[in-house]
């Protein structure tokens, strides 16, 4: 926040302000070039660009016990409207250091009804619930809250160490589950070869045997036009 006590003001397009008399609410003040009564009358204004507010780290209890460390960053800006602008200055005496410890305060409440093991894939859903919370309450300020997302969820070392077996068996376990696989899926190739193998020599053999049969039956039929009996008749 600034304070204009001269007769001329300016505010600039990302500005808005109030302006005193007397201590008394006058009028709203829209960006451009103005005029007071010095001493008489001053102009406080205030920035509504987003503001980017850090959630400062901290420890936090999970539902089941565990302590770990947390924080976060929050984009926030005052409404531009009349209204909005004028409980940023009468409804609140600082409002960034209130938001950032009303989000603080929230978000120990957001970790504490959950297991470590679902805080640490919840981060969307708590910085969602996060975010409407704060707005429930940011509203009475004239703020807005448009954006929150969480930064950090640290467990403690011996947690992570444990985290880190876990996972290096998961992945012990997913590799031997792989190398049987592909164990399983050779040897049903090479049972399956063995079988064409052997389907193979069987229609080979069936082949052979037919030719053979078909050699026996040409023999007996130039066997029975050319021999009767047992004497040869020659032409």
């Amino acid at each position: 926040m600034r304070t204009a006590y001269g007769a001329i003001y300016i505010l600039r397009p990302f500005e808005r302000g109030i302006q005193e008399t007397l201590g008394k609410y006058r009028r709203f003040v829209l960006p451009g070039m103005g005029f007071q009564i010095p001493i008489v009358s001053v102009v406080r204004v205030r920035d509504v660009r987003e503001h980017t507010m850090d959630i400062h780290p901290q420890s936090v209890i999970t539902k089941d016990n565990v302590e770990i460390q947390v924080d976060g960053i929050m984009w926030v800006r005052p409404a531009i409207e009349e209204e909005a602008i004028k409980r940023t200055f009468y409804n609140i005496d600082d409002w960034k250091r209130a938001i950032i410890q009303l989000a603080m305060t929230n978000l120990r409440q957001e970790f504490g009804d959950l297991t470590l093991d679902e805080s640490l894939v919840a981060r969307e859903t708590i910085a969602t619930n996060l975010q409407r919370i704060l707005n429930t309450f940011a509203v009475e300020w004239g703020l807005s809250v448009s954006k929150v997302e969480i930064r950090l969820i640290d467990p403690p070392d011996d947690i992570k160490k444990a985290m880190h077996k876990q996972k290096t068996a998961e992945q012990e376990r997913r590799s031997m589950r792989l190398l049987a696989t592909g164990e399983f899926e050779a040897a049903e190739q090479q049972k399956l070869a063995r079988i064409q193998r052997a389907e193979g020599e069987r229609e080979a053999a069936i082949q052979v045997a037919q030719g053979r049969a078909e050699a026996i039956r040409l023999v007996n039929e130039a066997a029975e036009k050319y021999f009767t009996g047992n004497a040869q008749t020659l032409k």
